[in-house]
């Protein structure tokens, strides 16, 4: 009768102890959900905010909106085009730059750089995404933009300029302001953050590849391309999203060295503007409904555009993990 005792009290215990952990599993399972859910109806919140604002705006001009390029608030006509062009050139401009140079940058710190100097130079690559947008701007207007001007853009207009077809995106005065400078400007500011993700990302690419791929005779070069990059690909277009999504949205810096002019023009070189430029400049100074409606509006498609780029890579990243599993 003792014996049954003891082997009934002994699995009293181990029931109450999972009991015990039911619970506590319930409990955070409920508790992280309720963390998603809330993330996601912040950004529902947002999204219905946004269009609510952009009510009258939707109302007045309809499609028009995107499609137009005038921008008169004496007259309370409003137009989004040459704002959501300036947004995606620049963006596609300081990808381009920016891409090559952080992939260098990785690479160079996971295969070249002597262990010493690694950490260091790591560390002072990525204090440049600790600096303001703000003094972004002021550099680039007093620093870069005349150097652009003297320099670079002049290098461009008699060598690129002279190119049919190209030459268009090359032609004009330089005047040092413009969209590709808001290009460079972006470039330098999204550089820390496609170098660090994909530093990191190359490091995981297990050190028996890399020696197997020495060991028969490969060279750096072939080892970086043969071995580190395709391991390392869904990381690479992750940081490079990463990277278009802080471009996309970036407002001070670019304010300060686009130029600030509606309209749309084929040259690099001419002033432009962006849709976070735009609220910058004139949300403060919008008087009446329609005029703050249209620029509401104009966030509005700024976060259409950031979340479609991003769903669309999300679904890239997709495609690519599964032909990597076939």
């Amino acid at each position: 009768m003792a014996a049954i005792n003891t082997t009934e009290a002994t699995a009293r215990v181990p029931s109450g102890r999972m009991r015990r952990q039911r619970v506590e599993d319930l409990v955070f399972r409920s508790t992280t959900r309720a963390f998603a859910v809330g993330v996601l109806s912040l950004l529902g919140a947002v999204l219905v905010a946004l269009a609510i604002g952009a009510g009258p705006a939707v109302r007045a001009f309809g499609f028009g909106f995107l499609a137009s390029q005038a921008w008169n608030p004496v007259k309370d006509v409003f137009g989004a085009l040459p704002a959501v062009y300036g947004t995606l050139v620049t963006s596609l401009v300081a990808m381009i730059l920016a891409v090559p140079v952080a992939l260098g940058i990785a690479v160079f710190l996971t295969e070249l750089c002597p262990p010493m100097m690694r950490r260091p130079i790591g560390i002072l690559i990525e204090l440049l995404a600790a600096i303001p947008s703000i003094i972004y701007g002021i550099w680039g207007l007093f620093v870069l933009a005349p150097v652009l001007q003297v320099t670079v853009q002049p290098f461009l207009i008699a060598t690129l300029g002279a190119v049919p077809g190209l030459g268009l995106l090359f032609a004009g005065p330089p005047l040092g302001l413009g969209i590709l400078t808001a290009g460079f400007i972006l470039a330098v500011m999204i550089l820390p953050f496609i170098a660090a993700v994909t530093r990191d990302v190359f490091m995981t690419v297990p050190a028996m590849l890399r020696e197997s791929a020495y060991g028969v005779g490969a060279t750096t070069s072939e080892v970086v391309r043969d071995i580190v990059l395709p391991y390392t690909r869904v990381g690479i277009v992750g940081g490079a999203m990463l990277g278009l999504g802080r471009a996309l949205g970036e407002t001070m810096a670019v304010t300060f060295v686009i130029g600030n002019a509606h309209r749309i023009q084929a040259s690099l070189l001419a002033p432009g503007t962006t849709i976070s430029a735009t609220l910058a400049n004139e949300f403060t100074e919008a008087v009446g409904d329609l005029y703050t409606s249209s620029l509401i509006e104009l966030g509005l498609i700024l976060f259409v555009i950031t979340f479609v780029v991003l769903a669309a890579a999300k679904l890239m990243l997709m495609r690519i993990e599964e032909r990597a599993a076939k």
